[in-house]
């Protein structure tokens, strides 16, 4: 019968949608990158989705966020995401979380539940708590390293943490993961060199701030507040998916035909 998922069904094969519709994949960070990750999660028809952001959409996520819109500034992200994924099928499962997941709101969370974890936060102590729960729990996890400050989204690779180099972000999570006995990560990261933004406090949100009152960590705490493009993150958080994606189906007919 013909739906919405009769072309990727072309790809994959009915078995491989059917451990997809099965599901539960958990992303961590709904911003620049884990928006479109869940964009494509939800298109390639994962059955239960978790969301976990406690952020607000700015007018400065405009520029690379799909879930910003001039009608979306000031929303929470993870309802936004809730309607987009319920506007492009409205049967998958979808469960919110808005927190800021760190070692001190980790306990919240079952990852005995989760068949996929996705990290697409950019704090330290956020991704380590992160990777570490999703070991003990036993549950495959994805990393994104940084994507900030950088202009070519076709550099970006997929390969375990221990073979990334250049990228600050990996080396820390290398050395920090090391001292948790934890040496391998499947990561997603670009050997590009992260470019100096422009320092033009006219347009910086240090000096001109718009986070809404409340807001637990505003521009103004960062040490740089980095610049971004469209495409950067997009490419990085379609990247996360499509690793998702083919680590949940198992063996595609479409690759076994190309391999034969």
């Amino acid at each position: 019968m013909l739906d919405q998922y009769s072309r990727t069904k072309l790809l994959l094969g009915h078995e491989a949608m059917d451990r997809l519709r099965a599901a539960r994949v958990a992303v961590f960070g709904i911003g620049g990158v884990g928006g479109y990750t869940v964009e494509a999660l939800a298109r390639s028809g994962v059955g239960a989705i978790d969301l976990i952001d406690d952020d607000r959409i700015c007018l400065t996520n405009l520029n690379r966020q799909i879930l910003a819109t001039q009608d979306t500034v000031g929303r929470y992200k993870t309802d936004v995401a809730q309607e987009r994924i319920a506007s492009i099928d409205p049967s998958i499962v979808v469960t919110v979380h808005r927190t800021f997941y760190g070692p001190e709101t980790a306990d919240q969370f079952d990852f005995s539940r989760y068949d996929y974890v996705v990290d697409a936060i950019d704090t330290v102590t956020g991704k380590l708590a992160l990777v570490e729960a999703a070991r003990q729990a036993g549950v495959p996890i994805i990393s994104c390293m940084g994507v900030g400050n950088k202009l070519d989204a076709s550099a970006f690779r997929v390969s375990d943490l221990s073979e990334t180099s250049i990228c600050p972000l990996a080396r820390v999570m290398r050395r920090e993961l090391k001292k948790r006995g934890i040496r391998h990560l499947k990561v997603v990261w670009s050997p590009e060199k992260a470019i100096t933004p422009i320092e033009d406090m006219s347009i910086s949100c240090r000096a001109h701030c718009i986070c809404p009152p409340g807001t637990a960590r505003k521009c103004t705490q960062r040490r740089q507040v980095p610049g971004s493009s469209a495409f950067v993150p997009a490419a990085a958080g379609l990247i996360l998916a499509g690793e998702v994606i083919r680590d949940l189906s198992g063996p595609l007919p479409a690759e076994a035909e190309r391999n034969a």
